[in-house]
């Protein structure tokens, strides 16, 4: 569903991505806008979706979550319930940070993060490679990050 967003709205949108703890009344100082408008505004851009949750980004390194690992799944077969029973349970595994269907020779993307190298290991052999249906997983470290953005382009809209 394509929601109205005129020019206001996302300038909003540029700003509450880059620090979604800025006030309504910071806010709306930046884009012109009363704190009670602006407060309005983002209530029904969250209410329509447009923004999903506003969160901290942490730093995996303080909090011995640094090590990215990034897998391609494939299935041993391919159903519908295959598919449903894979994803519920990487949804309940809190070291998969993004998980993707994809097209190609393999089902599915994910990117995990982990203390090191040693607990990948722990957790592919432990829950990954154990999960019912899972057919191969192919694993890549991250060396290091050369960007990780979560603001999208409003280009579009």
């Amino acid at each position: 569903m394509q929601v109205k967003v005129d020019r206001v709205d996302k300038r909003l949108l540029e700003h509450i991505q880059r620090d979604a703890s800025l006030s309504a009344s910071e806010l709306g100082d930046m884009v012109g806008l009363s704190q009670a408008a602006c407060w309005r505004r983002i209530q029904r851009l969250e209410e329509s979706g447009v923004i999903k949750k506003r969160v901290a980004l942490l730093d995996g390194t303080t909090i011995n979550c640094g090590t990215i690992v990034l897998a391609h799944v494939k299935l041993s077969a391919h159903g519908r319930a295959h598919f449903d029973e894979f994803s519920q349970k990487i949804e309940a595994l809190p070291n998969v940070l993004e998980c993707f269907v994809v097209l190609g020779d393999q089902d599915f993307f994910i990117k995990v993060a982990v203390k090191d190298v040693y607990d990948y290991e722990r957790f592919f052999f432990n829950r990954l490679s154990s999960i019912e249906g899972v057919a191969e997983i192919r694993s890549a470290v991250a060396l290091s990050q050369i960007k990780n953005e979560t603001a999208l382009p409003l280009s579009n809209i």
